[in-house]
């Protein structure tokens, strides 16, 4: 194990990191768009969950860093798809159909973008339907939206004191780089691709689990962070039980964005047959931690525990549920 000043650099490091950075421009933005987990629509959720008849409408939209489009034109376009189908599959969804935004200062420097998507969109079985196309801007840039439906919801919001942190992983790739993306499915069978994602609404129509959120651009930490924030609870990451890539550095791990990767806020009687169901299709998952009343995320090993962030002090994307923090 690490020791107990390893764990502070650790800690450190997690909280300096760009991607949980990145998440704090979400609080400004809520604030000045009126919006919260409140709204008429929470906002804070990996989707937009629209009730429509016996389930919900899902929409979500991505936008992609310009170093991204510029250095990995392609594999923007495929993570354009995948991403926003991973957020419908996060909420216990199914994805119906994307649209697309893409500038580029040419046709040419449009393509590898646009077979990217293309490929994606075959491989997931989820059509492109439309979108915009600007070729004579000065840089490529991507934004990508979809559309889903689920019958019954994994949210942001439902995380409870008492409940397992259990995460899901596919460790079956290698690291994009120079970016901290693990890639798994590019070069995957379609068909395991698309009955991997069914793992996520079978456990919500099953009632496994009320919440869970997507590992996003701020790696495993940060987007426990965000499910704590927006459940008004805190957590505590055990780090040795966090499945990992044998010769990985634990601390790109914590903040890599993988391919497929789900945290989930399960009942302890829920977990065994949870877990079973990503074993199934040769996901790793495990039970790293708990969720806790205190409204502080903490990791920690064997010998000593660090707080990562402590939300009576600092609020990270400013969604929460008001009652939770009356």
């Amino acid at each position: 194990m690490i020791g107990s000043l390893a764990l502070d650099r650790l800690a450190a490091t997690l909280r300096a990191g760009r991607g949980i950075a990145a998440k704090r421009d979400i609080a400004g933005v809520a604030m000045r768009l009126g919006v919260s987990a409140e709204s008429v629509v929470p906002v804070g959720d990996d989707c937009a969950a629209i009730a429509d008849g016996d389930g919900y409408l899902l929409f979500a939209i991505e936008g992609f860093m310009n170093e991204f489009v510029a250095c990995d034109p392609w594999f923007a376009g495929w993570c354009g798809v995948m991403v926003n189908i991973s957020d419908v599959a996060a909420m216990g969804g199914r994805p119906i159909a994307v649209v697309d935004a893409v500038w580029a200062a040419s046709e040419a420097d449009a393509q590898p973008v646009l077979a990217g998507m293309r490929e994606a969109s075959v491989a997931f079985g989820v059509p492109i339907v439309g979108g915009h196309t600007n070729t004579h801007t000065d840089r490529g840039q991507l934004s990508v939206a979809i559309l889903g439906r689920a019958r019954r919801l994994l949210t942001s919001f439902d995380a409870q004191p008492g409940d397992c942190l259990v995460t899901a992983i596919d460790l079956r790739g290698r690291y994009r780089e120079p970016f901290s993306n693990w890639e798994t499915a590019t070069d995957a069978p379609p068909a395991r691709l698309r009955a991997d994602l069914e793992v996520l609404p079978a456990i919500a129509e099953s009632g496994l689990a009320l919440a869970a959120k997507d590992i996003s651009q701020g790696g495993l930490v940060g987007t426990t962070l965000m499910l704590a924030e927006c459940s008004g609870v805190g957590a505590v990451i055990e780090i040795a039980s966090v499945p990992k890539p044998e010769g990985v550095p634990l601390d790109r791990w914590l903040q890599t964005f993988p391919s497929f990767g789900y945290l989930l806020a399960v009942p302890p009687a829920n977990v065994s047959a949870l877990l079973a169901r990503f074993h199934a299709r040769g996901i790793a998952a495990a039970d790293i931690g708990k969720i806790t009343a205190e409204r502080r995320v903490k990791i920690a090993d064997d010998r000593a525990v660090e707080t990562i962030w402590d939300f009576t002090k600092e609020p990270l994307i400013g969604c929460k549920r008001v009652e939770a923090f009356a």
